[in-house]
């Protein structure tokens, strides 16, 4: 079954709705950020979408705006100065790495692989 796209939400109804369907962080406004541990981004509740409801495709859900990311609101994290400057890092260091070679060699390329690696820059900055 293919999801549901995003609802088109004013900014106040928005923010209801993250007030409401996030019961692990609470929302103050749709400009503050978020750390997705799924995908490795930092959102924004403007960012964030919103689907299902009334169209019949279940209740009201959030999910991570990032494409191909899957993640909800308990893969989301308020980030500390510290995600913030791993997020920055990781940032610039996919800018800067060559595109997969055509021969894998048995190297990890999917999510658990980046939070492997989000882990050990973790463990290098503490």
């Amino acid at each position: 079954m293919a999801l549901s796209p995003p609802i088109p939400l004013s900014d106040a109804d928005k923010l209801v709705a993250l007030q409401h369907l996030d019961q692990f962080r609470e929302w103050r406004s749709l400009d503050e950020k978020r750390y997705c541990l799924v995908c490795g981004k930092i959102i924004t509740g403007r960012q964030i979408q919103v689907a299902g409801g009334t169209s019949g495709n279940g209740p009201l859900r959030l999910s991570c705006s990032t494409g191909g990311c899957n993640s909800i609101p308990m893969d989301w994290v308020r980030p500390t100065d510290e995600i913030l400057a791993v997020a920055e890092t990781a940032g610039s260091e996919e800018r800067n790495v060559a595109p997969p070679s055509a021969v894998d060699h048995g190297v990890e390329h999917g999510p658990t692989s980046q939070l492997k690696k989000l882990a050990m820059r973790f463990k290098l900055v503490f």
